[in-house]
């Protein structure tokens, strides 16, 4: 029965080590699955989010993956959403102090947050906290005991407290407090193991200590890569433009997807999709080897990912039109029409008041940078004169079909 058992354990890890950089410590991980099998039960696996943002993007989906993998094989998630600690602001990585949310805006957040969440995780398979819950009812008395389980010198072990104290830029005695808050979530939850970005591992520790200091059986931390956005340099984010969104529109999702460095395909595949490792390895050889092109190996994952959060069809909708655009040069037939009356219009206005532009600023940039056709045409004038049926293109993706009124 014993070797049974172990056999479970090393499978349930194949799983688990997809993807991960770190496992701390791995034995002790194994351990843990060797009981739980051994006992019947499930693991408690533990994963908190701060809502500081109303939407997530795909860097957000790395660990909300892995937690899916570990529902898969049959374990207990808990979804902390930190409406408290999201007030402080985690300052992991951080260069400056970070700015503090109000309630009303966390609340928000949070809500956009678990419908989102749930395109990859199994709702009625995972178990939702808020952490005002217990950290509300903190007393003084409490935080102070609290604070007393770890010394200013622990603190400042870890990398942006220590380049901060070092550089004499100022760090809030509230941002001390936000890792042991954290830590207590785990001592609160009797959590078995904890997920988080690379950039959590110092928190993720912490909380492990914490539970040793109440007398517990110390968490597994577990750490996911950083993913880095479609220009392949950055980490994933909404401010530098270099993200895909969760809630993006499918034909949008391809288009992004499309844009990635080759040398990001199979970590994309890794990380973002449920395609096999047996199956990547066979598409990395392919595409080493020259048998396959790595176009046709984006249009996969861009199929994959669209399928995730959106379906089948729309992936399959959307790979078409991306084809009929950028391989045979066409303009697809289901543009949005903009009605409006005929005359002279100066360009960069028009677009951002039609939202094929953000602004009208990045309107006059994109015809500098020849990045506007009309009617299949490099456009360079700042003035246009509307016609209908003419279409506007800016950059690669975004059109317009005029219709006169």
């Amino acid at each position: 029965m014993e070797s049974s058992i172990k056999g479970q354990v090393e499978e349930q890890m194949a799983v688990i080590r997809r993807g991960v950089a770190e496992i701390v410590p791995e034995e002790e991980l194994k351990d843990k699955l060797f009981r739980a099998i051994k006992e019947n039960r499930p693991l408690r696996i533990k994963l908190g989010l701060d809502p500081t943002a109303p939407d997530i993007h795909l860097g957000h989906t790395v660990v909300l993956n892995k937690l899916r993998q570990f529902q898969d094989l049959g374990h207990e998630v808990h979804l902390i959403i930190g409406d408290f600690t999201g007030r402080i602001g985690d300052p992991s990585g951080k260069s400056e102090t970070r700015k503090q949310l109000t309630e009303e805006e966390v609340i928000a957040n949070a809500a956009t947050y678990k419908e989102q969440i749930f395109k990859v995780l199994d709702a009625e398979r995972t178990i939702i906290h808020f952490n005002s819950e217990w950290l509300m009812p903190l007393n003084l008395v409490d935080v102070l005991n609290l604070a007393g389980k770890y010394t200013v010198a622990r603190m400042l072990e870890r990398d942006d407290f220590s380049r901060r104290y070092k550089e004499g830029m100022p760090i809030g005695i509230h941002e001390f407090m936000y890792p042991l808050m954290q830590g207590y979530d785990s001592v609160e939850l009797r959590s078995d193991l904890e997920l988080g970005g690379t950039d959590q591992k110092f928190n993720l520790l912490v909380g492990r200590n914490l539970q040793k200091e109440y007398g517990m059986e110390p968490q597994v931390a577990l750490t996911m890569p950083i993913l880095e956005g479609t220009d392949g340099v950055q980490k994933m984010s909404k401010s530098l433009g270099n993200y895909i969104g969760v809630n993006d529109e499918a034909y949008e999702m391809f288009g992004k997807t499309m844009s990635i460095p080759d040398t990001l395909i199979i970590r994309y595949f890794e990380l973002l999709t449920r395609v096999s490792l047996q199956e990547l390895q066979k598409l990395q050889q392919a595409m080493s080897s020259g048998e396959l092109n790595p176009r046709d190996a984006k249009m996969r994952l861009a199929r994959e990912i669209i399928s995730m959060y959106h379906s089948a069809g729309e992936a399959r909708k959307a790979q078409d039109k991306f084809e009929l655009v950028f391989s045979r040069r066409d303009i697809p037939d289901d543009i949005p029409e903009i009605l409006v009356e005929a005359g002279e219009v100066w360009l960069p206005k028009f677009m951002s008041d039609h939202k094929l532009v953000k602004s009208t600023s990045e309107g006059k940039r994109m015809l500098e940078q020849g990045a506007i056709k009309v009617n299949g045409e490099k456009f360079g004038n700042e003035n246009l004169g509307l016609e209908d049926g003419m279409v506007i293109q800016v950059g690669k993706r975004k059109f317009g079909k005029i219709r006169i009124g």
